[in-house]
């Protein structure tokens, strides 16, 4: 997972990449284990990582990662960014997936999460999570990078 290592200073920046499936139509994957992980892999103890999407149909978000609240999630965005909507997008492109451009971009592509003693700082209940917002299943690939010290 760990791709490259650069010393700043006394600061040292870690990247590496998660790559995942996802269903489309809203499908969350959890990333907290893994990104988890990522952390404790680069022998960091303190600092903060960042968790990117480069991608226009998918978000990172943190949510408690629980049938009910997925589901809320997935409705909510469904009440406020219809796919039923007209988009111009889709009048441009043959894809019919300019609700979930829409979506991700009120969403966004990155979240920082710190972490002290080589542990993510997260509240109990919350996880870090992928939206993905496109119509069909993709392969998806999200950014790790952690910026920290020994």
């Amino acid at each position: 997972m760990i791709e490259t290592t650069t010393g700043i200073g006394m600061a040292t920046v870690v990247t590496g990449r998660i790559h995942f499936d996802t269903r489309g139509d809203a499908d969350m994957v959890d990333l907290t284990a893994e990104v988890r992980r990522f952390v404790k892999d680069t022998g960091l103890s303190n600092g903060a990582v960042t968790v990117f999407f480069p991608g226009a149909t998918g978000a990172v978000t943190t949510l408690e990662f629980e049938p009910g609240v997925i589901k809320d999630f997935s409705n909510m965005f469904d009440r406020i960014i219809s796919p039923d909507e007209h988009y111009e997008h889709n009048v441009t492109h043959p894809d019919e997936n300019g609700h979930a451009h829409v979506r991700a971009g009120l969403l966004g592509p990155s979240l920082v999460f710190p972490f002290e003693h080589g542990e993510l700082c997260l509240g109990r209940w919350q996880e870090i999570c992928f939206v993905c917002f496109d119509n069909r299943p993709r392969e998806r690939t999200v950014i790790v990078q952690a910026l920290g010290v020994a």
